[in-house]
């Protein structure tokens, strides 16, 4: 483990970091806000300076970036990243909570959950909105594949930050020949659909304050809002659909928009088989849905009937969690049906959360497998994902990936009823951060402000272990990852 390298990229990266706090304080001083120098001013320089010590001892140590080093730097950015993404809301006089609330929040954004502990955000500055909502986008995409980006420039290398970074279950796939090439495609397309979603919103009706951070929540899957009433405030059945269209847009692999892009065909995507998976599934449970809707005549118009089914089913399978109704009073089995429906989540390589659409895909195929082999013993089955066959070391990983989640969710779920919480709401605050989805049930439903300090920390974890895919997180806390 080389503690020298890993701590001056650690430097560095703080220092990149601490320019994300500069736009919400343009942002407040543009609304004339008070106490904006109070809380960002400050943050920009406690994280700029923390950051320039880390690195200023070993500012002129070489050494390659091996891979255990690559997943060190990534856990403890992330970590550290979420500590000091909370400064500007511990600092800010428009808000009064703790600092477990602060990290929460922030890890909260960071990882592109939506969960929050705050109320009221109608009457929060623009700055502190803003930040928020800036948060879930440089989360989105991963802010270590952005600064996969930037540190070539600064002579360190990227691969190894990539391959423990990139979600999915095949890690090693580049879109092109060099590692920061890679990342600023994949930032690119993030960017374009960035705008195209922003000038959408603003077309669609919103202000150009919210048109810009809803694009920013929309992109990265996020599902943090400016008000609290989140979508359904601008009660708008063509916002609905702009935030449906981008959702699902997100929702897929970003490596098959760049595909699809650079050979300016559409055909590419069907040919995906996890990308057709990934719209079945939505269009499936969008039916199921809508017939139990209408059979409890829930809603009385056509239009909105449809609009609130596909709008809540796309923005909970995408594990956007965005709400346009509380779907969480739906009748019968529907709330649990949609928070279901997160677990499966984005596909690989999306700003999704959740188990990804291409490891449910793949233990459906070996479930399937296996019942043809209790037909025929002795013949041989191959898991193919369109036509070509998949290794079986893949499928190994895949089994493996879902006994850590299984284990690590029933864990999270009996310390947090330990902790008080009821059944359903800690049913769901587990699969709401775990799968990066924000929303859930219970005493969750609305906020995550009613728990306790205990229950936010554990759930902190969670989405640590969503967002860095379980293994990236649990493999540092393995005894042979330290051997020599």
């Amino acid at each position: 483990m080389q503690r020298t390298v890993i701590q001056r990229i650690l430097g560095q990266l703080l220092m990149i970091f601490s320019i994300s706090m500069l736009p919400p304080l343009f942002v407040g001083l543009y609304y004339a806000e008070a106490g904006v120098y109070s809380s960002f001013g400050k943050a920009f320089v406690a994280t700029i300076i923390t950051g320039f010590l880390l690195w200023l001892p070993y500012r002129k140590r070489q050494g390659d970036l091996r891979l255990r080093d690559g997943f060190v730097v990534v856990v403890l950015f992330w970590t550290v990243l979420g500590t000091f993404g909370a400064l500007p809301l511990y600092f800010s006089e428009a808000i009064s909570i703790s600092i477990v609330d602060c990290i929460f929040e922030s890890l909260s954004g960071l990882t592109t959950t939506g969960a929050t502990v705050l109320s009221g955000l109608d009457q929060l500055p623009h700055s502190l909105l803003f930040y928020r909502q800036q948060l879930q986008w440089l989360g989105g995409m991963g802010i270590i594949v952005l600064a996969v980006a930037i540190l070539p420039m600064l002579g360190v290398g990227g691969m190894q930050l990539y391959r423990a970074e990139t979600p999915g279950p095949i890690k090693d796939s580049k879109l092109t020949p060099r590692i920061n090439e890679t990342a600023k495609a994949l930032w690119y397309i993030y960017l374009s659909l960035t705008i195209a979603c922003a000038f959408a919103y603003w077309l669609a009706g919103m202000s150009i304050f919210d048109a810009i951070c809803h694009s920013f929540s929309t992109i990265a899957i996020g599902g943090f809002s400016t008000h609290d009433l989140n979508i359904e405030y601008f009660n708008s059945v063509s916002i609905e659909w702009v935030a449906i269209l981008f959702m699902l847009i997100s929702g897929a692999n970003f490596g098959l928009h760049f595909v699809a892009w650079r050979n300016r065909s559409l055909v590419y995507y069907w040919r995906d088989a996890e990308f057709k998976t990934y719209v079945s599934v939505l269009t499936a449970v969008c039916l199921v849905v809508l017939i139990m809707l209408i059979a409890h005549q829930y809603y009385s118009d056509w239009l909105i009937l449809v609009t609130k089914t596909v709008f809540q089913v796309v923005s909970i399978g995408t594990t956007t969690g965005f709400t346009s109704t509380s779907f969480s009073t739906w009748p019968t089995v529907l709330p649990v049906l949609l928070i279901l429906i997160s677990f499966i989540g984005g596909c690989a390589g999306s700003t999704g959360g959740g188990m990804k659409v291409i490891r449910v895909l793949l233990l459906f195929k070996q479930g399937v497998r296996e019942l043809m082999r209790l037909v025929h013993p002795s013949a041989q089955f191959a898991v193919k994902l369109g036509k070509k066959p998949v290794d079986n070391r893949v499928i190994e990983a895949v089994w493996g990936f879902l006994s850590a989640y299984i284990a690590v969710f029933i864990g999270m779920l009996v310390v947090l009823m330990a902790a008080g919480l009821d059944q359903v709401s800690a049913y769901s605050a587990v699969a709401a951060t775990l799968n990066n989805l924000g929303p859930g049930l219970g005493a969750v439903a609305q906020n995550y402000s009613e728990i306790n300090s205990f229950s936010k920390l554990v759930l902190c974890l969670g989405m640590l272990l969503g967002r860095l895919e379980i293994f990236t997180l649990l493999v540092i806390f393995t005894p042979v990852f330290w051997r020599r």
